[in-house]
């Protein structure tokens, strides 16, 4: 596994596997693995010749200077795993080789969708999001890129840029994955205390109640967010949103719409969790 934090490096490696006729899938990270980064990568190893990891925190996404400077940083360890993923070649640059100026730099932006939601909650978010992965495309120029549905809107925004922007990158996503009791997998899990731990799977318990609701033909979505917010709180968490949208642009979703998202963001303790469940109502389990 070759290891470089040099785009040029990167860009020499990358011409040599065109030469030779391999495809490359890419699994953009900001680090601190675990399974559910893992499993981006096994599916990247089963689609593509070569798998592209890059372990960069970027700065341009944080809303927090406070989140930021608490981000772990586990680059010995998350090269490890990824070397027993068979990943063929980690990025790792530091913020210098990716701006020569954080504050100054050209700027990416997703319209519409970028506002909503994870947008409305986390200013700027999504520019340092969506600038970024240009950024990282344009130099692992992919044929495939793999992002985990956990992010949902984040999927959504990458999706739509990618469109727009006439990038010839294939966007896979991969289902969120989830330890025994239904928590998905992130890094930020790891802020959580053993008491916080033990209550942080209301979260995806909750979101499923509301699905099974609207199954059996509940359409007071208000009224169910509502609901499962004050569900939320009571356990211990700050909830931030729970939302049932259309899973097409994000928009509120509405009596006549069959393919449905419900999407959450809530504090627990120094933990912000995400999570979503995206549902077809038209079709029965």
């Amino acid at each position: 596994m070759i290891i470089t934090s040099q785009k040029d490096a990167l860009r020499e490696q990358i011409k040599t596997w065109r030469q030779e006729g391999q495809s490359i899938a890419f699994v953009p990270t900001m680090g601190n693995l675990h399974l559910g980064h893992l499993a981006l990568v096994e599916k990247g190893r089963a689609l593509a010749d070569k798998v592209v990891t890059s372990i960069f925190v970027n700065p341009t996404q944080f809303d927090n200077a406070a989140d930021l400077d608490a981000y772990p940083h586990t680059l010995q360890d998350d090269c490890q795993a990824l070397q027993k993923q068979y990943c063929d070649l980690v990025f790792t640059p530091d913020v210098k080789a990716m701006y020569s100026d954080t504050t100054h730099t050209t700027r990416v932006s997703v319209p519409g969708i970028s506002s909503l939601l994870e947008g409305a909650s986390r200013e700027g978010h999504f520019d340092g999001v969506s600038t970024i992965v240009t950024k990282l495309f344009n130099l692992v120029t992919p044929d495939m890129a793999i992002f985990g549905e956990k992010d949902f809107q984040q999927l959504m925004v990458v999706r739509q840029m990618v469109r727009e922007l006439d990038f010839d990158i294939e966007i896979i996503g991969h289902p969120t994955q989830r330890d025994a009791d239904g928590l998905a997998l992130s890094s930020r899990n790891g802020y959580l205390t053993k008491e916080e731990r033990a209550i942080a799977s209301t979260l995806y318990a909750t979101l499923t109640s509301i699905v099974e609701e609207l199954r059996n033909g509940s359409q007071g979505f208000k009224d169910l967010a509502e609901s499962a917010s004050q569900t939320l709180n009571n356990s211990g968490f700050k909830t931030d949103y729970i939302e049932i949208r259309r899973q097409h642009d994000l928009l509120p979703a509405t009596e006549n719409d069959e393919e449905i998202v419900i999407l959450a963001a809530a504090w627990l303790g120094k933990a912000r969790l995400i999570d979503n469940i995206a549902v077809n109502l038209n079709i029965v389990n």
